[in-house]
């Protein structure tokens, strides 16, 4: 006898990762995207935007809208998300040291558009702990990024509570030679870390909320089987994490919520 799955309420959010040179050419081409069938936006920006350099800097030359658009301003954000509708977007940002910044231009153009902050939906990477680990794209020392981090999530669990304000990359981790088991730990050590820092900052009944809105994005490597397993692991070492050391018993917000990459793919 076989058994089905119950349905699920919605179907999953589908957008493609893109971003080049300027911000009305990548407007150009999401609005394309979207007219095809596509439910979400996923921005890449650029270099220099995700290190906080403006264009014209010495530094940002070469690198202006090579691997993402260039957002400099308000200006470059509107044009951006120019007629897209942002109270029917879900859109992922993957952008860390500048997410507070990304994040605060993306919420003044929607409010500039009509559309209330609680209504957008959507996730910033904001993962800046990982850059010092394995990526490079830091912009401050250890200590302000996690604050930026922690006043982040603070400021999103109620003023935009739809917005996944952190997506805890473990992905980058083993594509810069840690096993699944260092990824693994790593990637629970960085979201202890976090949560550390915000549990201090908001109310105790809300601290679940926060919780629950907590990202993960996973590698999914060539070892099928191990991937398969270190996935449950990470389910379950979650679940753990939130009942014992934060007191978590909502199963809602106990989910291990994540998104994966192959570098195979």
């Amino acid at each position: 006898m076989s058994h089905r799955l119950p349905q699920p309420d919605k179907p999953w959010v589908m957008r493609t990762y893109a971003g080049h040179s300027s911000a009305r050419e990548s407007n150009s081409l999401y609005r394309n995207n979207l007219s095809k069938g596509q439910t979400g936006l996923s921005v890449a920006f650029d270099l220099p935007t995700q290190t906080g350099y403006d264009p014209d800097h010495e530094l940002s030359r070469g690198e202006v809208g090579k691997v993402g658009v260039s957002i400099a301003h308000k200006g470059d954000m509107h044009a951006l998300l120019d007629e897209i509708p942002l109270d029917a977007m879900n859109t992922s940002m993957t952008i860390n040291a500048t997410a507070a910044w990304l994040l605060a231009l993306y919420m003044a153009v929607a409010e500039e558009n009509g559309v209330e902050r609680g209504a957008l939906s959507g996730t910033t990477q904001n993962d800046i702990i990982k850059e010092f680990l394995s990526r490079g794209t830091y912009a401050f020392p250890p200590e302000p990024s996690m604050r930026l981090i922690a006043d982040m999530i603070a400021f999103t669990v109620d003023e935009v509570p739809k917005w996944n304000p952190i997506n805890i990359c473990s992905y980058h981790l083993q594509e810069a030679g840690a096993t699944p088991v260092q990824e693994i730990a790593y990637a629970m050590s960085t979201a202890q870390a976090v949560l550390d820092r915000v549990r201090d900052r908001v109310p105790a009944e809300t601290f679940p909320r926060v919780f629950g809105r907590i990202s993960f994005f996973v590698n999914a490597g060539i070892r099928f089987v191990e991937e398969h397993a270190k996935l449950r692991a990470m389910g379950r070492l979650w679940e753990q994490l939130g009942r014992e050391r934060y007191g978590v018993d909502d199963e809602r917000f106990l989910r291990f919520r994540y998104g994966r990459w192959s570098s195979l793919d």
